[in-house]
């Protein structure tokens, strides 16, 4: 339970990291656990590409936040906020191949009577899905505005964040995965 006493929340970036701007969701979060110390009422994991294999991950009750590229019709690098029952439309709008899996996930967890209590999906409009490590010029400027969204929507959704300081950064996330350290010099 979170302070007023509702739901645990997901928080989930999808996304092929070797795709351009389709690892905007899992570079998201990669920098939200850099600058926030997220609640023990809220799990921040990197869904990748897993699919149907993230079933395991939602919880009777929970509430979700899925972190993803999104096509929209708006400018690259726009930020994109859909609830509920717009979240499966949306991914079915396929950018890349990970996304049938999220759909197939969604439609297994309705299937089972498992849909979150909450389901939002938060992402900026992608410019490339081409292989390459490189994001657009577009997305990288709005990837600061992506997780600050994802900070306040978890906030919205009644758990605390509170901010880190570079001295406190952590080296590795909750699932001992190593996380780069920005240093200024």
């Amino acid at each position: 339970m979170n302070q007023t006493g509702g739901a645990r929340l997901l928080v989930l970036g999808l996304g092929n990291v070797l795709c351009g701007d389709d690892g905007a969701g899992v570079e998201a979060v990669r920098r939200l656990l850099l600058a926030y110390d997220p609640p023990d009422t809220v799990r921040v994991l990197d869904g990748g590409t897993l699919g149907l294999s993230l079933m395991g991950l939602f919880e009777p009750g929970d509430e979700v936040l899925l972190v993803d590229a999104i096509r929209a019709e708006a400018p690259y690098g726009t930020l994109v906020r859909l609830e509920a029952d717009d979240v499966a439309p949306a991914m079915r709008e396929r950018l890349s191949v990970h996304q049938v899996g999220v759909v197939d996930l969604l439609d297994a967890l309705r299937l089972l009577d498992c849909l979150p209590a909450r389901l939002t999906l938060l992402g900026l409009v992608p410019r490339t899905l081409e292989l390459g490590l490189e994001r657009s010029a577009e997305v990288e400027a709005s990837l600061p505005h992506l997780v600050e969204a994802v900070a306040e929507e978890i906030r919205r959704a009644g758990h605390a964040m509170r901010a880190r300081s570079i001295d406190e950064a952590p080296l590795q996330d909750r699932n001992g995965d190593c996380l780069a350290r920005v240093v200024g010099l």
